[in-house]
Order: C-alpha cells, then sequence, then structure tokens
C-alpha cells in the first residue's frame, strides 16, 4: 500500500494562547489520515464494527515534534503501513507544513485488531489483508 497523504488546516482551536498547535492535536491528526486512508482503499471503520466484528486501538506510539505547526498553516499529514502483522499494523507518519515542506512531527504508530467483543487481539481478517498488502 503506498503512501498516504492528507491536508489539515490549522485553525484557532488547534492551538495554545501563543498559536502553536497544542501537542495532542499532531495525534488527532495522525488518526484522521490513518482513517482517511482506510476510507481511500474502501475500508469503513463503523462497518468493521457491525460486519467484521472488530476495532482497530492504538497499542503503541513513538513520536517526535521537530518543529511547531502555528495558526493558519497548512499541513501535509502522511501516513504509511510499514509493518504488517497477523493482528497488527505499523504505520509511519509524518507531519510537514506544505508552504516549504518542513518536517514538524513524525511517529510511529502501531495499531492492534481487536474483537469488538472483550477487546482481545484477533486476526485481521483477509478481505483488510488483500487491501493493505505492502
Amino acid at each position: 500500500m503506498k503512501k498516504f497523504q492528507w491536508p489539515v488546516r490549522i485553525y484557532y482551536e488547534d492551538t495554545d494562547n501563543g498559536g502553536v498547535v497544542y501537542h495532542t492535536n499532531y495525534l488527532k491528526f495522525m488518526e484522521r489520515a490513518r482513517t482517511e486512508q482506510f476510507r481511500s482503499i474502501g475500508i469503513e471503520q463503523d462497518t468493521l464494527i457491525v460486519e467484521d466484528k472488530i476495532i482497530f486501538a492504538v497499542h503503541s506510539l513513538n513520536i517526535d515534534y521537530v518543529k511547531p505547526a502555528r495558526f493558519n498553516d497548512l499541513l501535509e499529514v502522511s501516513s504509511e503501513i510499514t509493518r504488517v502483522g497477523k493482528a497488527s499494523l505499523l504505520f509511519r507518519q509524518t507531519i510537514n507544513r506544505e508552504t516549504d515542506d518542513m518536517l514538524l512531527c513524525k511517529a510511529e504508530v502501531k495499531v492492534a485488531c481487536l474483537s469488538v467483543d472483550g477487546l482481545l487481539p484477533c486476526a485481521i481478517p483477509s478481505h483488510i489483508m488483500k487491501e493493505i498488502k505492502l
């Protein structure tokens, strides 16, 4: 699966009183990019809950804040699956400012496939594996 990119505009609500993006909002932007990446290949999270009885949940992440994003910046959030396990996916994600392509934030995010009933790890369904194969 190729790298996916999602644009994000920084609004006042995303910033602290100094006009700098609040650190947890980078995680929200990355979550949106992963969701839209799945959507781009026909995988809807709400459908997974109903039809496959699974959810994807963040298991762990490693994040580096390199430079601050500020009010009204236009960002490019990228998401790329770098490793596929039986019940997990590893994403490499970056956030760059679009105007100068400056790297602002980077992360590795491991998501686990969990059964809706019991929230225990389970195998990623084969129809999803076909869509995300590397």
